[in-house]
């Protein structure tokens, strides 16, 4: 499953905006999340993440689902440096 984060906004800021993010998304996967899919994460179009987003919406992530998680387009330097502070 791919998720496009752009969906989310192009600036992506604030912890509170991770966890609504998070919680649409969880709506979003219940209904086509197969136990054994890779949950890919799209960052493309994302020209602004900040850490504490990031850490709001993939952890919700990595608590409710056991499922690898993915990111890919991840080439943006506020992108990278927000998933390394919270992938470590």
């Amino acid at each position: 499953m791919i998720l496009p984060i752009s969906n989310f906004g192009e600036v992506l800021m604030s912890r509170p905006a991770g966890k609504d993010a998070f919680l649409m998304a969880k709506a979003y996967i219940l209904n086509s999340l197969s136990q054994n899919d890779e949950i890919t994460l799209d960052f493309d179009n994302v020209k602004v993440l900040t850490p504490s987003w990031a850490d709001e919406f993939i952890t919700g992530l990595k608590n409710n689902y056991s499922n690898t998680i993915r990111c890919v387009n991840t080439t943006n330097e506020s992108v990278d440096a927000s998933l390394k502070t919270v992938l470590k």
